[in-house]
C-alpha cells in the first residue's frame, strides 16, 4: 500500500529499539546544544564588538557560527523530545521544514567551508595583495553566494522528496527528516529523486571539497618552500582550525549522502547523521576558540581582563 495523499506526521524512530541508548544519547545532545548555543553566540559577539576582528577571516567564521546556530535550532529541541520519551511523532509540517532548513544550511555550509578556504590560500600564497583580493564588497558578494546556492538546492529538492508516496507505516528510520532517510521511507519508485541526490551530492559535496583540497594542495606547496620556522607556524596557525573543521563536516556528510544501501551502513550512517547535525555545531567554535589566539585575546578584552593586565605591567614597569 502506499499513501498518495500527505501524511498527518512521522515517526522518527531514532535508536528506539534501544531505550537506555537513547537516554546516554540526550545528555550527549543536550550539552552539546548548550555548547553550540554558548560557543557560536561568543563567536558572533566578539567578531562584531572586537575591531581588532574586523576582517574577513572573522566575517566568515562569524557566518558559519550564525549558520551552525540555526543548523542545530532546527533540528536539536525536536530531537529531545524523541529522545527523552516514547514520543516520537514530527508533524508533516515540522518535517517538510526541517528537511528544507537541513538542505538550506548544510549546502551553505559547504559553499562557506570553500569560500574559507580561498580566504586562507590567499592570505598564505598571496599575502602581499590579501587586503586588495580579498576586500570586504567581496566578502559580502561570497557570503551571499553561498547562502543563495544553499537557497536554490533546497528550493529545488525538497518538492520532489515531500511529494514522494510514502508507506503507511510512515516510520523515518533516522533522528531527523533528511533526503536520504525519507527516500528509504517510499514504497514507490524513488529513480528520480536518487539521480537527484547523486547529482545534488557531486556538485554541493565533491566539487567544493575537491576545491578546498586544491586551496590546501597549494597552500602546501607554498609552505615547503618557507624556510622559516616563524612562517612555517604561522601558516600552520592560520590553515589548522579550517582543516580540521573541513575534515569533521565533510566526513560526516559524505556518510550520510553517499551510503550503500545495505542495513549496516544506514546504521552506521545514523551515528554519522547525529553527528554531523550536533557535533559539528558544537565542536566549531571550541576548535577556532581553543587553537586561536587572536580570538582568546578577544574573549579577555571582551572581559576586560587583557586591559587589567596591561595596567599592572605598566604600573610594575
Amino acid at each position: 500500500m502506499v499513501n498518495q495523499s500527505s501524511p498527518v506526521g512521522f515517526l522518527l524512530l531514532g535508536f528506539s529499539e534501544y531505550p537506555g541508548l537513547e537516554r546516554i544519547l540526550f545528555i550527549i545532545v543536550l550539552t552539546s546544544y548548550l555548547l553550540s548555543l554558548v560557543g557560536n553566540t561568543l563567536i558572533i559577539l566578539l567578531s562584531v564588538l572586537d575591531p581588532r576582528l574586523h576582517s574577513p577571516m572573522y566575517f566568515f567564521l562569524s557566518n558559519l557560527s550564525f549558520l551552525d546556530l540555526c543548523f542545530t535550532t532546527s533540528c536539536v529541541p525536536q530531537m529531545l523530545v524523541n529522545l527523552w520519551g516514547p514520543k516520537k511523532t514530527i508533524s508533516f509540517l515540522g518535517c517538510s521544514v526541517q528537511l528544507f532548513t537541513f538542505l538550506f544550511l548544510g549546502t551553505t555550509e559547504c559553499i562557506l567551508l570553500t569560500v574559507m578556504a580561498f580566504d586562507r590560500y590567499v592570505a598564505v600564497c598571496q599575502p602581499l595583495h590579501y587586503a586588495t583580493v580579498i576586500h570586504p564588497r567581496l566578502c559580502w558578494q561570497l557570503a551571499a553566494v553561498a547562502w543563495v546556492i544553499g537557497l536554490v538546492e533546497s528550493v529545488i529538492q525538497t518538492p520532489p522528496t515531500l511529494r514522494l508516496p510514502f508507506c503507511p507505516h510512515q516510520q523515518v528510520d533516522d533522528f531527523v527528516c533528511e533526503v536520504p532517510a525519507l527516500i528509504r521511507l517510499s514504497c514507490g519508485d524513488t529513480t528520480y529523486n536518487e539521480i537527484q541526490m547523486a547529482v545534488a551530492s557531486v556538485f554541493i559535496l565533491v566539487v567544493p571539497l575537491s576545491l578546498i583540497l586544491a586551496s590546501y594542495s597549494a597552500i602546501a606547496q607554498a609552505v615547503l618552500r618557507i624556510n622559516s620556522a616563524i612562517a612555517w607556524r604561522k601558516a600552520l596557525g592560520t590553515c589548522s582550525s579550517h582543516l580540521i573543521v573541513v575534515t569533521l563536516f565533510y566526513s560526516s556528510a559524505i556518510v550520510v549522502y553517499l551510503q550503500p544501501k545495505d542495513p549496516y551502513a544506514q546504521k552506521r550512517g545514523k551515528f554519522f547523521g547525529l553527528f554531523y547535525a550536533v557535533g559539528t555545531p558544537s565542536l566549531n567554535p571550541l576548535i577556532y576558540t581553543l587553537r586561536n589566539k587572536e580570538v582568546k585575546r578577544a574573549f579577555r578584552r571582551l572581559l576586560g581582563k587583557d586591559r587589567d593586565s596591561r595596567e599592572s605591567r605598566g604600573r610594575a614597569a
